[in-house]
């Protein structure tokens, strides 16, 4: 089973349902609209075998090992940290914080890290009127984070399965 397959593994429904209420009211004003085509936008993009979640500020409301609040520069102030878990999407990147399974976040800091992408981040920071960071890792990566660091985050798309779709489609 993935690791975005797997609930226990993740949060709980009731855990994911809070975070994406908050998730929306931070980034999107609570405008439900809005969070539903952002997702759109990276369901579209994601290939059989990935899924996406969101970590970070937009999660917990507040900046990394600060009290700092999201967005507490202002509107549009912080970013949001989109990561595809599974799907070879590493293979979209040239630069890694761990070469070929996890990848530095393609964004502001590193411009160049996954040009293929850049279409998709330019349309995610017009949706969410802030800086978008896109990173790739393996699911062996992100379970060993899940482990070590503790950090909550939404499932934005599940992992989808190519044989799944296809009997559903017929």
């Amino acid at each position: 089973m993935s690791l975005c397959e797997d609930q226990e593994t993740a949060l709980t429904p009731e855990g994911q349902r809070e975070i994406r209420e908050r998730v929306s009211q931070l980034v999107f004003a609570g405008d439900e609209s809005l969070y539903n085509e952002f997702v759109e936008a990276l369901a579209n993009a994601t290939p059989d075998g990935a899924c996406v979640i969101l970590r970070g500020s937009a999660i917990t409301g507040h900046k990394w090992h600060s009290d700092e609040p999201f967005d507490g520069d202002g509107p549009g102030t912080s970013d949001m940290d989109v990561t595809f878990v599974g799907g070879d999407m590493v293979m979209l990147f040239n630069e890694f914080h761990i070469p070929g399974i996890h990848s530095v976040p393609f964004g502001e800091d590193h411009p160049f890290a996954a040009p293929a992408l850049g279409d998709l981040r330019e349309r995610l920071c017009r949706m969410a009127k802030r800086q978008v960071n896109i990173q790739a890792t393996t699911s062996l990566v992100q379970s060993v984070r899940d482990v070590t660091m503790d950090q909550p985050y939404l499932v934005m798309v599940d992992k989808r399965d190519a044989d799944k779709q296809e009997k559903s489609d017929t």
